[in-house]
Protein backbone atom coordinates (compact mmCIF):
# COMPACT_ATOMS: atom_id res chain seq x y z
CA UNK A 1 0.00 0.00 0.00
CA UNK A 2 1.05 3.19 -0.90
CA UNK A 3 1.77 5.58 2.24
CA UNK A 4 0.34 9.22 1.95
CA UNK A 5 3.49 11.12 1.30
CA UNK A 6 4.54 8.58 -1.92
CA UNK A 7 0.36 9.44 -3.29
CA UNK A 8 0.98 13.04 -2.84
CA UNK A 9 3.50 13.55 -4.88
CA UNK A 10 1.31 11.93 -7.31
CA UNK A 11 -1.25 14.32 -9.45
CA UNK A 12 -4.61 13.01 -8.03
CA UNK A 13 -6.04 12.84 -11.28
CA UNK A 14 -3.77 10.31 -12.14
CA UNK A 15 -4.15 7.49 -9.42
CA UNK A 16 -8.29 8.83 -8.41
CA UNK A 17 -11.04 6.75 -9.51
CA UNK A 18 -13.28 9.41 -9.50
CA UNK A 19 -11.60 11.87 -11.77
CA UNK A 20 -11.38 12.27 -15.18
CA UNK A 21 -8.65 14.51 -17.25
CA UNK A 22 -11.92 17.00 -18.37
CA UNK A 23 -12.97 16.86 -14.55
CA UNK A 24 -9.04 17.98 -14.08
CA UNK A 25 -8.81 20.56 -16.34
CA UNK A 26 -12.28 22.29 -14.92
CA UNK A 27 -10.50 21.90 -11.13
CA UNK A 28 -7.61 24.06 -12.54
CA UNK A 29 -9.54 26.44 -14.28
CA UNK A 30 -11.02 27.27 -11.23
CA UNK A 31 -8.28 27.33 -8.61
CA UNK A 32 -6.59 29.46 -11.12
CA UNK A 33 -9.13 32.06 -11.03
CA UNK A 34 -8.74 33.93 -7.80
CA UNK A 35 -12.10 35.50 -8.14
CA UNK A 36 -13.51 32.50 -7.54
CA UNK A 37 -14.46 31.15 -4.36
CA UNK A 38 -14.08 27.62 -3.72
CA UNK A 39 -16.89 26.17 -2.28
CA UNK A 40 -17.01 23.68 0.44
CA UNK A 41 -16.37 20.34 -1.02
CA UNK A 42 -19.38 17.91 -1.65
CA UNK A 43 -19.69 14.57 0.88
CA UNK A 44 -18.18 12.11 -1.31
CA UNK A 45 -20.58 9.91 -4.00
CA UNK A 46 -20.09 7.01 -5.87
CA UNK A 47 -20.45 7.89 -9.18
CA UNK A 48 -19.87 12.46 -8.91
CA UNK A 49 -20.60 13.71 -12.45
CA UNK A 50 -19.62 16.72 -13.92
CA UNK A 51 -22.16 19.98 -13.35
CA UNK A 52 -22.95 21.12 -16.96
CA UNK A 53 -20.39 19.46 -18.85
CA UNK A 54 -22.63 18.37 -21.86
CA UNK A 55 -23.35 21.92 -22.31
CA UNK A 56 -19.70 23.13 -23.34
CA UNK A 57 -17.38 20.45 -23.44
CA UNK A 58 -17.10 19.16 -27.68
CA UNK A 59 -16.36 15.57 -28.05
CA UNK A 60 -12.69 14.53 -29.04
CA UNK A 61 -12.37 13.40 -32.50
CA UNK A 62 -11.94 10.12 -31.20
CA UNK A 63 -15.01 9.81 -29.73
CA UNK A 64 -17.69 7.82 -32.28
CA UNK A 65 -20.18 9.81 -33.93
CA UNK A 66 -24.04 9.51 -35.06
CA UNK A 67 -23.61 6.37 -37.84
CA UNK A 68 -26.43 6.00 -40.39
CA UNK A 69 -28.21 2.66 -39.90
CA UNK A 70 -28.27 -0.05 -42.05
CA UNK A 71 -30.87 -0.76 -44.39
CA UNK A 72 -33.05 2.41 -42.69
CA UNK A 73 -34.48 5.30 -45.04
CA UNK A 74 -31.32 7.40 -43.84
CA UNK A 75 -29.25 4.58 -45.72
CA UNK A 76 -31.12 4.19 -48.70
CA UNK A 77 -31.68 8.15 -49.00
CA UNK A 78 -27.73 7.82 -48.55
CA UNK A 79 -27.32 5.68 -51.54
CA UNK A 80 -29.63 7.00 -53.60
CA UNK A 81 -28.23 10.57 -53.75
CA UNK A 82 -24.37 8.96 -53.86
CA UNK A 83 -25.91 7.35 -57.14
CA UNK A 84 -26.84 11.45 -58.10
CA UNK A 85 -23.21 12.39 -57.48
CA UNK A 86 -21.49 9.04 -59.15
CA UNK A 87 -23.36 8.79 -62.27
CA UNK A 88 -24.18 12.29 -62.76
CA UNK A 89 -21.10 13.82 -62.70
CA UNK A 90 -19.21 10.84 -64.40
CA UNK A 91 -20.90 10.96 -67.61
CA UNK A 92 -20.93 15.06 -67.96
CA UNK A 93 -17.22 14.71 -67.60
CA UNK A 94 -17.06 12.10 -70.49
CA UNK A 95 -19.35 14.21 -72.81
CA UNK A 96 -16.87 14.34 -75.18
CA UNK A 97 -16.22 10.69 -75.71
CA UNK A 98 -19.61 10.27 -75.61
CA UNK A 99 -20.23 12.85 -78.56
CA UNK A 100 -17.63 11.34 -80.79
CA UNK A 101 -18.91 7.64 -80.20
CA UNK A 102 -22.61 8.56 -80.76
CA UNK A 103 -21.36 10.52 -84.06
CA UNK A 104 -19.19 7.34 -84.94
CA UNK A 105 -22.41 4.99 -84.58
CA UNK A 106 -24.49 7.77 -86.79
CA UNK A 107 -21.85 8.62 -89.64
CA UNK A 108 -19.17 5.98 -89.78
CA UNK A 109 -18.26 7.55 -93.00
CA UNK A 110 -17.56 11.22 -91.64
CA UNK A 111 -16.49 9.83 -88.39
CA UNK A 112 -13.55 7.27 -89.00
CA UNK A 113 -11.56 6.83 -85.67
CA UNK A 114 -11.41 8.37 -82.47
CA UNK A 115 -8.62 10.81 -83.80
CA UNK A 116 -10.10 12.35 -86.75
CA UNK A 117 -13.56 12.25 -85.10
CA UNK A 118 -12.19 15.00 -82.50
CA UNK A 119 -10.72 16.84 -85.60
CA UNK A 120 -14.42 16.71 -87.45
CA UNK A 121 -16.02 18.55 -84.00
CA UNK A 122 -12.91 20.85 -83.45
CA UNK A 123 -13.01 21.97 -87.05
CA UNK A 124 -16.58 22.36 -87.59
CA UNK A 125 -18.26 23.27 -84.07
CA UNK A 126 -14.91 24.39 -82.16
CA UNK A 127 -13.86 23.64 -78.51
CA UNK A 128 -17.27 24.31 -77.20
CA UNK A 129 -18.50 21.70 -79.37
CA UNK A 130 -17.36 19.04 -77.22
CA UNK A 131 -19.37 19.51 -74.34
CA UNK A 132 -23.34 19.84 -76.55
CA UNK A 133 -25.35 18.23 -74.51
CA UNK A 134 -24.01 18.02 -71.64
CA UNK A 135 -27.05 19.26 -69.43
CA UNK A 136 -29.42 16.34 -70.45
CA UNK A 137 -26.70 14.19 -69.73
CA UNK A 138 -26.18 15.45 -66.80
CA UNK A 139 -29.93 15.28 -65.80
CA UNK A 140 -30.43 11.89 -67.53
CA UNK A 141 -27.93 10.23 -65.73
CA UNK A 142 -28.49 11.67 -61.95
CA UNK A 143 -32.34 10.60 -62.66
CA UNK A 144 -30.61 7.22 -63.88
CA UNK A 145 -27.83 7.33 -61.17
CA UNK A 146 -30.42 7.80 -57.76
CA UNK A 147 -32.58 4.89 -59.51
CA UNK A 148 -29.79 2.56 -60.31
CA UNK A 149 -28.09 2.33 -56.49
CA UNK A 150 -30.68 3.12 -54.55
CA UNK A 151 -33.15 0.22 -55.67
CA UNK A 152 -29.75 -1.76 -56.14
CA UNK A 153 -29.45 -1.55 -52.41
CA UNK A 154 -33.29 -2.01 -51.81
CA UNK A 155 -33.65 -5.05 -53.81
CA UNK A 156 -30.25 -6.73 -52.95
CA UNK A 157 -31.39 -6.63 -49.73
CA UNK A 158 -35.61 -7.65 -50.46
CA UNK A 159 -34.43 -10.68 -52.54
CA UNK A 160 -31.74 -12.21 -49.56
CA UNK A 161 -34.62 -11.82 -47.02
CA UNK A 162 -36.61 -13.87 -49.52
CA UNK A 163 -34.03 -16.31 -49.82
CA UNK A 164 -32.70 -16.68 -46.60
CA UNK A 165 -28.85 -16.69 -45.16
CA UNK A 166 -27.59 -20.15 -46.66
CA UNK A 167 -29.45 -19.84 -50.36
CA UNK A 168 -28.13 -15.79 -50.90
CA UNK A 169 -24.37 -17.06 -49.90
CA UNK A 170 -25.00 -20.00 -52.29
CA UNK A 171 -26.36 -17.96 -54.85
CA UNK A 172 -24.79 -14.63 -54.13
CA UNK A 173 -24.30 -13.71 -57.86
CA UNK A 174 -27.93 -14.66 -58.86
CA UNK A 175 -28.97 -11.94 -56.13
CA UNK A 176 -26.73 -9.20 -57.16
CA UNK A 177 -28.07 -9.65 -61.17
CA UNK A 178 -31.75 -9.73 -60.01
CA UNK A 179 -31.20 -6.98 -57.61
CA UNK A 180 -29.37 -5.12 -60.30
CA UNK A 181 -31.63 -5.76 -63.16
CA UNK A 182 -34.67 -4.71 -61.17
CA UNK A 183 -33.63 -1.55 -60.49
CA UNK A 184 -32.27 -0.59 -63.98
CA UNK A 185 -35.80 -1.38 -64.99
CA UNK A 186 -36.91 1.48 -62.85
CA UNK A 187 -33.66 3.97 -63.61
CA UNK A 188 -34.29 3.52 -67.78
CA UNK A 189 -37.80 4.99 -67.05
CA UNK A 190 -36.41 8.16 -65.42
CA UNK A 191 -33.14 8.47 -68.42
CA UNK A 192 -35.07 7.78 -71.71
CA UNK A 193 -36.31 11.10 -71.72
CA UNK A 194 -33.29 12.67 -71.45
CA UNK A 195 -31.45 10.32 -73.54
CA UNK A 196 -33.81 11.24 -76.46
CA UNK A 197 -33.27 14.24 -76.06
CA UNK A 198 -29.40 13.99 -75.83
CA UNK A 199 -28.52 11.58 -78.90
CA UNK A 200 -30.88 14.31 -81.02
CA UNK A 201 -28.55 17.16 -79.60
CA UNK A 202 -25.14 15.76 -80.46
CA UNK A 203 -25.87 13.76 -83.85
CA UNK A 204 -28.30 16.62 -85.63
CA UNK A 205 -26.22 19.57 -85.75
CA UNK A 206 -28.22 22.98 -85.65
CA UNK A 207 -31.41 20.51 -84.01
CA UNK A 208 -30.94 22.41 -80.82
CA UNK A 209 -28.79 24.09 -78.53
CA UNK A 210 -29.44 22.23 -75.46
CA UNK A 211 -32.02 20.53 -73.16
CA UNK A 212 -34.11 23.71 -72.64
CA UNK A 213 -34.71 24.01 -76.42
CA UNK A 214 -34.43 20.47 -77.62
CA UNK A 215 -36.87 19.14 -75.26
CA UNK A 216 -39.91 21.38 -76.74
CA UNK A 217 -38.54 20.88 -79.98
CA UNK A 218 -38.18 17.04 -79.93
CA UNK A 219 -42.34 16.44 -78.15
CA UNK A 220 -43.53 18.87 -81.18
CA UNK A 221 -41.67 16.81 -83.43
CA UNK A 222 -42.41 13.25 -81.83
CA UNK A 223 -44.70 14.01 -79.26
CA UNK A 224 -44.22 12.80 -76.10
CA UNK A 225 -44.53 9.46 -76.71
CA UNK A 226 -41.16 9.88 -78.70
CA UNK A 227 -39.44 10.40 -75.50
CA UNK A 228 -39.93 6.49 -75.28
CA UNK A 229 -39.34 5.59 -78.40
CA UNK A 230 -35.96 3.87 -77.34
CA UNK A 231 -36.98 2.62 -74.21
CA UNK A 232 -36.89 -1.46 -75.65
CA UNK A 233 -33.34 -0.75 -76.85
CA UNK A 234 -32.54 1.51 -73.84
CA UNK A 235 -33.39 -1.78 -71.48
CA UNK A 236 -31.75 -4.07 -73.98
CA UNK A 237 -28.18 -1.82 -73.28
CA UNK A 238 -28.62 -0.94 -69.77
CA UNK A 239 -30.11 -3.63 -68.22
CA UNK A 240 -27.43 -6.27 -69.29
CA UNK A 241 -25.12 -3.52 -68.72
CA UNK A 242 -26.32 -2.85 -65.02
CA UNK A 243 -25.98 -6.74 -64.26
CA UNK A 244 -22.73 -6.77 -65.12
CA UNK A 245 -21.79 -3.51 -64.06
CA UNK A 246 -22.84 -4.52 -60.43
CA UNK A 247 -22.63 -8.72 -60.51
CA UNK A 248 -19.32 -8.59 -61.36
CA UNK A 249 -17.98 -5.56 -59.33
CA UNK A 250 -19.14 -7.66 -56.11
CA UNK A 251 -17.45 -10.48 -57.39
CA UNK A 252 -14.17 -8.65 -58.23
CA UNK A 253 -13.99 -6.99 -54.83
CA UNK A 254 -14.66 -10.26 -53.12
CA UNK A 255 -11.71 -12.18 -54.92
CA UNK A 256 -9.65 -8.87 -54.36
CA UNK A 257 -9.85 -9.11 -50.83
CA UNK A 258 -9.21 -12.83 -50.58
CA UNK A 259 -6.57 -12.94 -52.87
CA UNK A 260 -4.92 -9.96 -53.38
CA UNK A 261 -4.42 -8.22 -49.72
CA UNK A 262 -2.75 -10.36 -46.64
CA UNK A 263 -6.06 -8.57 -44.89
CA UNK A 264 -9.90 -8.88 -44.07
CA UNK A 265 -11.79 -5.75 -45.44
CA UNK A 266 -12.45 -4.27 -42.06
CA UNK A 267 -8.58 -3.98 -41.07
CA UNK A 268 -7.84 -2.10 -44.39
CA UNK A 269 -7.62 1.49 -44.45
CA UNK A 270 -10.55 4.02 -46.07
CA UNK A 271 -7.97 4.73 -48.94
CA UNK A 272 -7.05 1.13 -49.50
CA UNK A 273 -10.91 0.07 -49.90
CA UNK A 274 -11.96 2.80 -52.18
CA UNK A 275 -8.69 1.97 -54.31
CA UNK A 276 -9.85 -1.63 -54.26
CA UNK A 277 -13.45 -0.11 -55.43
CA UNK A 278 -12.18 2.08 -58.79
CA UNK A 279 -10.03 -1.07 -59.93
CA UNK A 280 -13.12 -3.53 -59.12
CA UNK A 281 -15.37 -1.04 -61.36
CA UNK A 282 -12.77 -0.12 -63.80
CA UNK A 283 -12.66 -3.99 -64.46
CA UNK A 284 -16.65 -4.52 -64.52
CA UNK A 285 -16.94 -1.36 -67.15
CA UNK A 286 -14.99 -3.14 -69.75
CA UNK A 287 -16.94 -6.23 -69.51
CA UNK A 288 -20.32 -4.04 -69.25
CA UNK A 289 -18.85 -2.28 -72.17
CA UNK A 290 -19.15 -5.58 -74.24
CA UNK A 291 -21.69 -6.61 -73.33
CA UNK A 292 -24.49 -3.88 -74.49
CA UNK A 293 -22.26 -2.41 -77.13
CA UNK A 294 -24.70 -3.94 -79.78
CA UNK A 295 -27.66 -2.19 -77.77
CA UNK A 296 -25.90 1.14 -77.49
CA UNK A 297 -25.56 1.41 -81.43
CA UNK A 298 -29.43 0.84 -81.71
CA UNK A 299 -30.14 3.36 -79.51
CA UNK A 300 -28.05 5.88 -81.23
CA UNK A 301 -29.74 4.63 -84.23
CA UNK A 302 -33.38 4.87 -83.53
CA UNK A 303 -33.09 8.55 -81.58
CA UNK A 304 -31.34 10.13 -84.90
CA UNK A 305 -33.52 8.55 -87.21
CA UNK A 306 -37.17 9.64 -87.29
CA UNK A 307 -39.38 6.69 -87.79
CA UNK A 308 -36.57 4.20 -87.90
CA UNK A 309 -37.21 0.42 -86.44
CA UNK A 310 -34.48 -2.14 -85.41
CA UNK A 311 -34.81 -4.15 -88.46
CA UNK A 312 -33.92 -0.88 -90.58
CA UNK A 313 -30.84 -0.62 -87.73
CA UNK A 314 -29.51 -3.67 -88.25
CA UNK A 315 -30.04 -3.88 -91.88
CA UNK A 316 -28.05 -0.41 -92.03
CA UNK A 317 -25.05 -1.01 -89.28
CA UNK A 318 -24.91 -4.91 -90.30
CA UNK A 319 -24.64 -7.61 -87.40
CA UNK A 320 -20.78 -7.30 -87.51
CA UNK A 321 -20.96 -3.74 -86.90
CA UNK A 322 -23.63 -3.87 -84.00
CA UNK A 323 -20.81 -5.60 -82.05
CA UNK A 324 -17.77 -4.07 -83.25
CA UNK A 325 -18.71 -0.03 -84.76
CA UNK A 326 -17.20 2.30 -81.65
CA UNK A 327 -16.09 -0.60 -78.97
CA UNK A 328 -12.72 0.57 -78.79
CA UNK A 329 -13.74 3.74 -77.71
CA UNK A 330 -16.31 2.89 -75.64
CA UNK A 331 -14.66 0.49 -73.90
CA UNK A 332 -12.16 3.21 -72.36
CA UNK A 333 -14.90 5.25 -72.29
CA UNK A 334 -17.10 2.84 -70.08
CA UNK A 335 -14.20 1.36 -67.90
CA UNK A 336 -13.31 4.92 -66.84
CA UNK A 337 -16.68 5.70 -66.10
CA UNK A 338 -17.57 2.76 -64.23
CA UNK A 339 -14.30 2.78 -62.24
CA UNK A 340 -14.87 6.12 -61.32
CA UNK A 341 -18.35 5.88 -60.51
CA UNK A 342 -17.83 3.14 -58.04
CA UNK A 343 -14.99 5.15 -56.28
CA UNK A 344 -17.16 8.18 -55.92
CA UNK A 345 -20.27 6.20 -54.71
CA UNK A 346 -18.40 4.23 -52.31
CA UNK A 347 -16.15 7.95 -51.16
CA UNK A 348 -19.65 10.07 -50.50
CA UNK A 349 -20.33 6.36 -48.32
CA UNK A 350 -17.58 6.60 -46.44
CA UNK A 351 -17.95 10.28 -46.29
CA UNK A 352 -21.48 9.59 -44.30
CA UNK A 353 -20.16 7.04 -42.12
CA UNK A 354 -21.33 3.80 -44.68
CA UNK A 355 -18.99 0.58 -45.12
CA UNK A 356 -17.99 0.19 -49.20
CA UNK A 357 -19.80 -1.63 -50.81
CA UNK A 358 -18.90 -5.80 -51.67
CA UNK A 359 -15.80 -7.23 -49.94
CA UNK A 360 -17.69 -9.48 -47.80
CA UNK A 361 -19.54 -13.22 -48.76
CA UNK A 362 -22.40 -13.05 -46.91
CA UNK A 363 -22.60 -15.79 -44.35
CA UNK A 364 -24.56 -19.44 -44.66
CA UNK A 365 -26.93 -20.26 -42.08
CA UNK A 366 -25.81 -22.83 -39.16
CA UNK A 367 -28.12 -25.39 -39.43
CA UNK A 368 -28.84 -27.03 -35.81
CA UNK A 369 -26.92 -29.81 -36.53
CA UNK A 370 -23.84 -27.68 -37.48
CA UNK A 371 -24.56 -25.77 -34.39
CA UNK A 372 -23.93 -28.84 -31.88
CA UNK A 373 -20.52 -29.60 -30.82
Amino acid sequence: MESPKQSSLIPSFLYSSSSSPRSFLLDQMVTSNPSLEKSPSPPPRSSPTILSQKSFLIASPTEPGKRIEMYSPAFYAACTFGGILSCGLTHMTVTPLDLVKCNMQIDPAKYKSISSGFGVLLKEQGAKGFFRGWVPTLLGYSAQGACKFGFYEFFKKYYSDLAGPEYTAKYKTLIYLAGSASAEIIADVALCPFEAVKVRVQTQPGFARGMSDGFPKFIKSEGVGGLYKGIGPLWGRQIPYTMMKFASFETIVEMIYKYAIPRPKDQCSKGLQLGVSFAGGYVAGVFCAIVSHPADNLVSFLNNARGATVGDAVKKIGLLGLFTRGLPLRIVMIGTLTGAQWGIYDAFKVFVGLPTTGGVAPAAAITPAEAKP
